[in-house]
């Protein structure tokens, strides 16, 4: 076992991030699949009514960058906590919003307290988990957020069911609640080690310290221009990679409601296959992390998004509402095997000093990518073929694997007095 195993802050990463993060997205989730309703009961047509569900994905772009810098001046808990608060009162705010303009805005300003929550809660973990741990606590964390976003929708139909669709903005609201309390409860651990960036290092790896090599000493407080600058050459390659991934998978989450509605499948059908892909996707978060830690993270994200590419292009072939469900499946199956990669990427080589404003940069070209893939089926659909659409989305799971293969660097990790070569591996 690793040296640094018996520090690993078990406690802080469950209760401290693991559980606000479940709990919070519960709320979200519920709410998801009625905010389009509610704008047109406030008067709105269908589309601007598909305009305002899109600000939650628009907050949470807008406020990556400033996430960042929150996190960086008040610290990650803070930060955190500071967000459940902005969750909570948006929520209330879209229940008893009197007309849309309201709603719009409450809507907005969820997806900004969940981009802040996201960011803080990823650096907060990037600190305090030890590197050969990384991957599986990252995955994990990305479970955990594809379970709560899947339990929401139930409980929210649960809510309705016992009395109107305003109880699904409370249910929100009092989820952030108790995300938040959790956060105030649940204090960090002081014994927890804080764990030093690994970082693009070009120099020698130190035999018995993973993360040793160059450093450089930063007295200043880094500023979103310095670290831009600093980091430009790493964004511009691996950060491809990353949009790339992220629109592959963004891509999921469209393209089997549009299919099915092609198909003229009837919309509770639509909605099974739909959680058939999701119940496939929850089950391999935590053995795609082990295997990332163990064999490299190369070994999940180009089979991940090679699987997800065959089975974009096998999707406009399909013809029944069964064949629908096994490209499906298979789009689950590669959805899970790289839960958390991008989070695990973005840990590896953000830099110690400055760590929140670069993954706020990082969160950037993943929810600007994520954005991107339904924009690309969509365009083939205004073309006149929503398969033509999918194709194309398909061509960014090879072109993904290519350009994870390309540039996530190759490391030497020494622990336990042995020399491992991971592929993909920075830690």
């Amino acid at each position: 076992m690793p040296a640094d195993a018996p520090l690993f802050p078990l406690r802080t990463v469950v209760l401290g991030a693991f559980v606000p993060t479940f709990v919070f997205d519960v709320g979200v989730g519920a709410m998801l699949p009625v905010v389009a309703p509610t704008a047109t009961g406030l008067g709105a047509s269908l589309a601007v009514a598909g305009v305002v569900a899109a600000l939650l994905p628009v907050g949470q772009i807008l406020t990556d960058l400033p996430a960042g810098a929150l996190a960086d001046r008040f610290g990650d808990r803070r930060a955190m906590l500071g967000a459940g608060g902005v969750a909570a009162v948006a929520f209330a705010t879209a229940a008893f919003a009197p007309h849309l303009l309201t709603f719009a805005a409450a809507v907005l300003a969820l997806g900004a307290a969940s981009a802040v929550f996201n960011l803080a809660r990823h650096s907060y973990l990037t600190e305090i988990t030890p590197p050969l741990r990384r991957a599986r606590v990252l995955s994990t964390l990305g479970g955990v957020h594809r379970i709560g976003q899947f339990v929401g929708p139930f409980v929210g139909a649960l809510v309705i069911h016992g009395g109107d669709v305003r109880g699904v903005y409370l249910l929100g609201a009092a989820a952030a609640v108790v995300a938040t309390a959790v956060l105030v409860v649940v204090r960090e651990d002081p014994t927890a080690r804080r764990q030093p960036a690994v970082g693009m290092i070009s120099g020698p790896v130190h035999p018995g310290r993973p993360d040793s090599g160059p450093q450089k000493t930063h007295p200043q407080r880094p500023t979103l221009r310095g670290v831009l600058r600093e980091h430009r050459r790493l964004l511009a390659t691996l950060g491809t990679a990353v949009l790339l991934v992220a629109a592959v998978r963004g891509a999921r989450q469209t393209v089997i409601p549009l299919w099915g509605e092609h198909l003229g499948l009837d919309p509770a059908v639509t909605s099974l296959i739909f959680g058939v892909a999701g119940g496939v996707d929850m089950l391999l978060f935590y053995p795609a992390g082990k295997v990332m830690d163990r064999m490299g993270r190369l070994w999940v994200g180009v089979p991940a998004m090679l699987v997800m590419g065959i089975a974009l292009a096998l999707l406009p072939l399909t013809q029944s509402a069964a064949s629908l469900a096994g490209a499906a499946a298979l789009l689950g199956l590669g959805n899970g095997m790289s839960s958390g990669i991008l989070m695990t990427l973005g840990s590896d080589v953000s830099p110690a000093h400055g760590r929140a404003r670069f993954l706020g940069l990082w969160r950037v070209l993943q929810d600007s990518g994520t954005a991107a893939g339904p924009l690309v089926i969509s365009a083939g659909a205004a073309l006149g073929s929503l398969a033509l659409g999918v194709w194309a989305a398909a061509v960014l799971g090879p072109a993904a694997a290519a350009a994870l293969g390309r540039w996530v660097p190759r490391w030497t990790v020494h622990a336990n007095r042995t020399t491992r070569r991971r592929a993909g591996l920075l830690t």
